[in-house]
Parts: structure tokens; C-alpha cells; sequence
């Protein structure tokens, strides 16, 4: 009967993150710094609101797009945050940003369009690409510092370009675009039937100075993801947000509606206390991950790994070329020789292969062993070479 299973579906393939996680789990004495979730609770008062929903039964359907004060509120968090302006039916409060971005992709792209995203990148996007027929088209991004250029993309566009991918702070690499950047790749594409999907899901983790939107500059052909897991340690309530114009979001919102009907509404309540009185919450965390990403830079740096220092995110993703393993079996050898699980970088496309991605989204104590264990057995690799 497999005949019968979608060719599209039957060609991609488990996420390289989740799949190099699921083999190795297993371990026991194993520290993993493989995945990408706060460590931090959700704040009290965003719990309350969740619980307060419950009591009052507010358990039923919302509207397609999310309850009106919510929608509200995250057109006022990314206008006071960011500069951009949206009206609240310009706003889908989605299932996690992964759903926002499947139905923006549902909704834009056809077979045969084409998808410029950067090289090395989150592996999520390729999938819901292919789902949809199209095809993701990779620029390497590994001599400009792992950033996406308006010089960079010129190249690449034709009459098929449908869309361009912007997801900035990046995963795997935690850098981000400047507004001078962002300015130039709006120049470049303005006027252009071609879309941006700026996927800004660590906005809020910034560690110097604002984060920038491209909406600010081409409001009417960027279509924005974001959402609460990064920002207020709520991964598991799926909370994202979809912002485009509105001559797009109607059609979104016919895709959401057959997809899912409405996120969780009590979800929904959690998500309107963190964008209100939690506005800031992410502050705090912020802090910390900044503290933890300098610490786990200084040490890299020192056992002579070259690595990017990030902007933002919680990720760091030093090259790992001058062991000559393939980043698949040089993460497979740090688990069973160090006890340390990171992300072999093909994991995020042929443009990740000689790097491994690590995540500091750990405590302190972790972060020590860890990086302790791996200091070791980079130490050996260099005493045999």
C-alpha cells in the first residue's frame, strides 16, 4: 500500500536535528546541547492566565484568526517592539510559528515557483516547500558571515522566484541582518512579484541594540512570522503569528480555517497576559542567554575552534573542517568519545557540512561539563593530528 502515500511526503525526510537527538537519546551519561528550548519556565502570570481561562471555561472556539484582543495586542507589541503597522484582521494567530509558515507557503507558493533561502539554515523550510511543489533554491552565506545580502540573492533571481527567506536571528548560527542589509534587500526586490517571509522568531533575543524587520521598509510584499516559544519559554502552548497585508491574509485565513480551525484558546489567554503585562518578559532571559553565549564563545575560542559570534538566538555553530570528519561523524564520535551530543551541520543543509551546531539554552553547571568533556576530546584530536 505504500503506492498509495504521496510522493511529495514520501521524499522528505525527519528533521536532521530531531533525528541525530532520537538516536543518541538513549545514553544516560550523555549531556545533549542539541535542542533549541528555553530552559526557563513560562512566566507565573502567563501560567495564571491559562489557568483563569480554564476556570471560566473559556474552552470553546475563537475566531479563525484568534480573539480580537489578542490580535489587538500583537499588532501593538510589534509596533511598539519593531516599528511595523498592522490591523488586526492583517494578524493570524497561528499553531506555533511552523503552522504560520506552512500556510503562508500553502498560500504563495504553486509547482515549479521557487524559494531563495540562505545556506546553512533551519531545516523546517525545505519540507513545507517541496510539500507544496516548489523548490528551495540555497545561497551560500558561509563567507559573508552567514548573512543573506542583497548582492548575495541578485543572482539568483528569475521568473520563477516566488519568495524570498529571511530568518533572522538565525538557527543555526545566531547572526543577524543590520537595517543597512535589510534596506538593500528591499531595494532589490521592491516593486518585484516576489514575496519575503521573514521569519523573526527570536526577535526578542537580540543581544545588542533593536532588532530590524524588513516589513518596516516593504510592508506590502513581506509576510512576518513570529511568536511566544523563543520569546516567554512557551514552546509547548503553540502561540506564533502570521502579519501580512491584508489582500493576502484573507486567503491565509482560508487556509488556516481548513487546517486547524483556531489555535488553542486557552492558549490564546496565556498568549494575550505575555504580550501585555509580559511584554517585556523576555528581557530577563535575554540576559542570561547573553551571559551564557559569551561564556560558551570564550571557550571555543580557546580550545581553537573558529566560530561566528552570534547576535542573537541561542545557537553557536563553529567549523569544525580542520578534524577531516564529515560533521556527521565528528558529532558521532564527540557522543560516544565525550559523552556530548551537538547537531552535525548537514542537518542544516550541504552548506552546513564542516560545522556542528550547539545550543546554550542550558544552565551554567551544563554548559561547564559539557564544554569541559569537549575541550578533552578536542584536545586529543589535536595531540593525534
Amino acid at each position: 500500500m505504500e503506492h498509495l502515500i504521496h510522493s511529495r511526503v514520501k521524499n522528505i525526510e525527519i528533521s536532521g536535528i530531531r533525528k541525530f537527538f532520537n538516536m543518541v537519546a538513549d545514553r544516560p551519561d550523555l549531556i545533549s546541547l542539541t535542542i533549541g528550548q528555553p530552559d526557563f519556565p513560562t512566566p507565573e502570570h502567563v501560567k495564571e492566565a491559562g489557568k483563569e481561562a480554564i476556570v471560566a471555561n473559556f474552552t470553546t472556539y475563537t475566531h479563525n484568526a484568534g480573539f480580537l484582543d489578542l490580535r489587538e495586542a500583537a499588532c501593538r507589541f510589534v509596533a511598539e517592539k519593531y516599528g511595523l503597522s498592522y490591523e488586526p484582521d492583517e494578524v493570524i494567530a497561528t499553531v506555533g510559528a511552523s503552522q504560520a509558515l506552512d500556510i503562508t507557503f500553502r498560500t504563495i507558493l504553486e509547482a515549479g515557483t521557487e524559494v531563495i533561502l540562505p545556506g546553512p539554515v533551519y531545516p523546517g523550510y525545505e519540507p513545507l516547500i517541496q510539500l507544496c511543489g516548489a523548490k528551495p533554491v540555497y545561497v551560500d552565506t558561509r563567507a559573508n558571515g552567514f548573512r543573506l545580502s542583497a548582492e548575495l540573492i541578485a543572482p539568483y533571481l528569475n521568473e520563477r522566484t516566488r519568495c524570498i527567506i529571511l530568518p533572522y536571528p538565525s538557527n543555526p548560527t545566531g547572526v543577524t541582518l543590520s537595517e543597512q542589509a535589510l534596506r538593500e534587500i528591499a531595494e532589490l526586490v521592491k516593486g518585484r512579484p516576489i514575496w519575503i517571509v521573514s521569519d523573526e522568531i527570536y526577535s526578542e533575543l537580540v543581544y545588542d541594540g533593536r532588532h530590524h524587520s524588513i516589513a518596516k521598509w516593504l510592508h506590502d510584499q513581506t509576510i512576518v512570522i513570529n511568536g511566544l516559544s523563543k520569546s516567554h519559554s512557551m514552546t509547548g502552548w503553540r502561540i506564533g503569528f502570521a502579519f501580512a497585508p491584508s489582500f493576502v491574509m484573507k486567503h491565509m485565513i482560508k487556509v488556516h480555517q481548513y487546517s486547524v480551525s483556531c489555535t488553542s484558546s486557552v492558549s490564546q489567554k496565556a498568549a494575550l497576559a505575555a504580550l501585555t503585562a509580559g511584554k517585556n518578559d523576555a528581557v530577563a532571559m535575554r540576559n542570561q542567554y547573553k551571559q551564557r553565549m559569551e561564556y560558551t564563545y570564550d571557550r571555543l575560542v580557546r580550545m581553537g575552534l573558529q566560530v561566528e559570534k552570534p547576535d542573537g538566538a541561542f545557537y553557536l555553530f563553529p567549523s569544525i573542517a580542520p578534524f577531516g570528519l564529515s560533521s556527521f561523524d565528528f558529532a558521532l564520535d564527540v557522543v560516544h568519545k565525550a559523552g556530548v551530543a551537538l547537531v552535525p551541520g548537514s542537518a542544516f543543509s550541504k552548506y552546513g557540512e564542516g560545522y556542528v551546531r550547539l545550543s546554550y539554552a542550558y544552565s551554567f553547571d551544563v554548559l561547564k561539563e559539557a564544554l569541559n568533556r569537549l575541550e578533552r576530546y578536542i584536545k586529543e584530536k589535536q595531540w593525534a593530528r
